[in-house]
C-alpha cells in the first residue's frame, strides 16, 4: 500500500541528488577560495558571511525582492499574452508574419540596457520602465515558440478537422492550440527568467527600490557580501518562477510525450527490478 509514496520519494531523490551535489560542490569551492586566501575577502566574501547577511538583512531584502518579483510577474504576463496573440496573428496571416517578423528580430537584438534609460526619461522612476524592459526581454521567446508550436501541428489532423466540418475557431481551440502548448511552455520558461533579468536591468538604470537597486548600491559601496546576497536572491526568484511554470506544465500536459516517456521509464525500471 505504501509503494506509490515510496516510488515518489525515490523519484524525487533521483531527480534532485545530482543538482544538490553540484550545488554543494560549488559552495565547497567557494569556501575553499575564501579560506585559502586565493582572492581577497573584500572581492569575494565567504559563504558564511554572505548567508549571515542574508539572515540579518532579510527584512530589507524581502521588501526589495517583492518589488522585483512584482515587476517580473507583471512584465511576464503582459509578454505572454501579447506574445501568444502576435504568434496567432502571424500563423494565420502571411502578410502579418512577413511584416512583423523582421521588426521583432530587430527589437530583440537591440541591447535593452541601451534603451532602458529612454523609458526612464519618458515614464519616470516608477515601476513602468522596469515592466516595459521585462516585457521586451520576455516577448520574443514566447512569440517564436508559439509560432513553432502552431505550425508543427500534423497537417493530417487539420485536414481531418476540416473534413468533419470544424471551422477555424474550433480547429484552433481543439487541435492547434493544445498541440502548441508544449512549445508554448518551453518559451514561457525561457521568458520568465529573461523577465527577471529585464526587471533588474530596468532597476539598474533608474530606481530607488528592487534587487537591481540593492546590487547597484552594494557595488558602489564595495559591499560584496550584500552584492552576493542580492545576486543569490535574484537567482532564487528566477529559479522559483521557472519551477512554478514547470509544475504547471506537468499538471496541464500529463499527456505530452516527454511526460509519458518519464512514466514509461519508471515502469520499465520497476519491471526490471
Amino acid at each position: 500500500m505504501n509503494t506509490v509514496p515510496a516510488d515518489r520519494w525515490r523519484g524525487l531523490v533521483e531527480r534532485t541528488w545530482r543538482p544538490a551535489a553540484l550545488l554543494a560542490a560549488c559552495l565547497a569551492i567557494w569556501h575553499l577560495i575564501t579560506v585559502t586566501g586565493l582572492v581577497e575577502a573584500y572581492l569575494v566574501p565567504s559563504p558564511g558571511k554572505t548567508f549571515d547577511l542574508l539572515i540579518d538583512k532579510w527584512s530589507y531584502l524581502w521588501g526589495h525582492t517583492w518589488v522585483t518579483t512584482y515587476e517580473t510577474i507583471l512584465g511576464f504576463v503582459i509578454a505572454g499574452v501579447l506574445g501568444v496573440l502576435v504568434a496567432v496573428a502571424m500563423v494565420y496571416s502571411r502578410t502579418i508574419e512577413s511584416t512583423a517578423y523582421p521588426l521583432l528580430l530587430f527589437a530583440q537584438v537591440i541591447p535593452k540596457i541601451a534603451i532602458a534609460p529612454l523609458f526612464v526619461v519618458w515614464l519616470g522612476f516608477g515601476f513602468e520602465p522596469k515592466v516595459i524592459v521585462a516585457v521586451l526581454m520576455a516577448f520574443f521567446p514566447v512569440v517564436i515558440s508559439t509560432v513553432t508550436g502552431l505550425k508543427s501541428v500534423d497537417t493530417e489532423m487539420l485536414e481531418l478537422a476540416s473534413t468533419m466540418g470544424g471551422g477555424p475557431v474550433k480547429t484552433f481551440v481543439k487541435i492547434r492550440f493544445p498541440a502548441a502548448l508544449p512549445h508554448l511552455f518551453a518559451g514561457l520558461k525561457v521568458a520568465v527568467t529573461l523577465a527577471v533579468t529585464g526587471a533588474v536591468v530596468g532597476e539598474f538604470v533608474g530606481s530607488n527600490e528592487g534587487l537591481g537597486y540593492v546590487i547597484l548600491q552594494a557595488n558602489g559601496n564595495m559591499d560584496t557580501p550584500m552584492l552576493f546576497a542580492g545576486l543569490i536572491v535574484t537567482s532564487f526568484v528566477g529559479v522559483l518562477l521557472f519551477l512554478l511554470l514547470d509544475l504547471a506544465e506537468k499538471l496541464m500536459l500529463p499527456w505530452h510525450a516527454s511526460r509519458r516517456g518519464a512514466a514509461v521509464t519508471t515502469l520499465l525500471a520497476k519491471g526490471g527490478s
